[in-house]
């Protein structure tokens, strides 16, 4: 590759600095924690004991407002709270690490039952969505909608820090009949070549972007070497450029990665990082822009998603900056996410209504630019399901909704109708409208 198809890393004038990962082990070691109460420390330690707890020392340093605890939504975003356990759960674990006769296997023990209880892989990923080669089922991908297999590269199944709301929160507890999770390049290669109505592969994790940059171009030229052509869409799933920015400026092989995503672009395919922006904040550190401004000059596309959190962006003047914030910076603001019902959805959750409602006053503070943006919308079993609004249907107050991708393509675009429940959280809390016994995509 010549030297000048994109700027070295040197040219960005960021320092080096070394990852240091915080754990349950070791968070009370950092100096940031002595602003915490004996209360708040204790309930980091009972929540992380069921519950992935990592963040690192960007974060702490750069992002969290450390004069604003614990409100603070990257704070929130990051440590464990109490209330992300329900109560009687918090309580059974609180008095096992409270008492000195405990062992440590009645503790995972008991950790790993709350978990069951907290539908640890939502919406059919392990029964539906795992496809089968020669038949034989893959473990580390997922072909749920006709056009996209999402692939689950094995060095990728961590994060630079866990966020508290992660749906994928069961990647991270090496428990191996919940994880995906697979390092067969070959095998990527071989599906893809006998299912040519596949137009995108989404890498995703945890985070492929936590792998080496030689790694990933392992993967990479599997599909641009692999005689694929209807592979025209790649797309990576990350959070580095909020947690750790470093990865596309000054990591050792910074360099080497850019020059695997141009020659992803060479090949005559679109590379889109699909970036998670929970909170304007993230986005606002210069080494956050700077890396932004890298991968826009290699060619990558930025799209950024994130679910609507209660605690952390449940609020319309958030959104409106986030979303400005993006286009400002070259990004497409891509989707408002529903939190899915698992782990901590009672305490993340939004009821459906408040977040069409707040999904409809940010897109009416932002230009056209930012109206690219689709939601609010849940990530459900049957498909991704917008809600579109509320409405006075034959005297009765409904949702209306719309699939924007679905297991049927039939569906796709298809308005459809539920009743008006004021705490609903999820599709499985909303029944037809008009007396109807089922929804559409309903099996009798």
């Amino acid at each position: 590759m010549h030297h000048l198809d994109y700027l070295p890393n040197y040219l960005y004038n960021i320092p080096s600095i070394k990852y240091q990962a915080i754990t349950l082990r070791n968070f009370k070691t950092i100096p940031q924690v002595q602003k915490l109460t004996g209360e708040q420390i204790f309930a980091i330690e009972v929540v992380g004991s069921v519950l992935p707890f990592k963040t690192n020392n960007y974060i702490v340093e750069h992002l969290i407002d450390w004069e604003n605890i614990p409100d603070d939504p990257i704070y929130i975003l990051n440590f464990p709270q109490k209330g992300m356990l329900k109560p009687h759960h918090f309580n059974r674990m609180a008095d096992l690490i409270h008492n000195r006769t405990t062992t440590s296997e009645e503790i995972r023990k008991a950790a790993h039952e709350i978990r069951m209880e907290l539908n640890p892989n939502p919406d059919g990923q392990i029964e539906r969505n795992r496809p089968f080669l020669n038949g034989k089922k893959l473990k580390g991908m997922q072909h749920k909608y006709r056009e996209t297999v999402l692939f689950f590269p094995s060095q990728g199944q961590t994060c630079h820090a866990y966020c508290t709301f992660c749906f994928r929160w069961s990647q991270f507890l090496g428990i191996d009949e919940l994880r995906f999770a697979m390092h067969e390049a070959d095998v990527l290669q071989q599906y893809l070549s006998k299912h040519t109505e596949v137009t995108d592969v989404l890498f995703t994790g945890g985070d492929p972007l936590i792998m080496k940059a030689n790694t990933l171009t392992t993967y990479l030229d599997a599909i641009i070497d692999g005689d694929l052509p209807h592979i025209r869409n790649i797309r990576i799933g990350t959070k580095a450029l909020t947690y750790w920015p470093y990865r596309f400026l000054s990591d050792e092989d910074a360099d080497t990665l850019m020059a695997a995503f141009r020659k992803v672009i060479r090949s005559g395919r679109h590379l889109a990082l699909m970036a998670h922006f929970n909170h304007p904040r993230e986005m606002q550190t210069d080494i956050a822009q700077k890396a932004i401004h890298r991968l826009r000059q290699v060619g990558v596309e930025i799209r950024c998603q994130s679910p609507l959190l209660a605690h952390i962006n449940d609020d319309p003047e958030v959104w409106a900056q986030l979303w400005k914030d993006e286009v400002r910076l070259g990004c497409i603001p891509y989707y408002m996410f529903i939190a899915r019902d698992t782990g901590a959805q009672h305490y993340f959750g939004v009821p459906l209504h408040l977040a069409w409602q707040i999904f409809r006053q940010a897109y009416q503070k932002v230009s056209g630019l930012a109206r690219t943006v689709r939601g609010p919308a849940m990530s459900s079993d049957p498909g991704k399901i917008q809600i579109l609004g509320l409405s006075n249907v034959r005297n009765q107050k409904v949702f209306t909704l719309r699939f924007l991708q679905a297991r049927n393509p039939d569906w796709v675009g298809r308005p459809f109708f539920a009743r008006f429940t004021k705490n609903a959280l999820w599709l499985n809390d909303l029944k037809p409208a008009f007396g109807n016994p089922r929804f559409f995509f309903q099996s009798p």
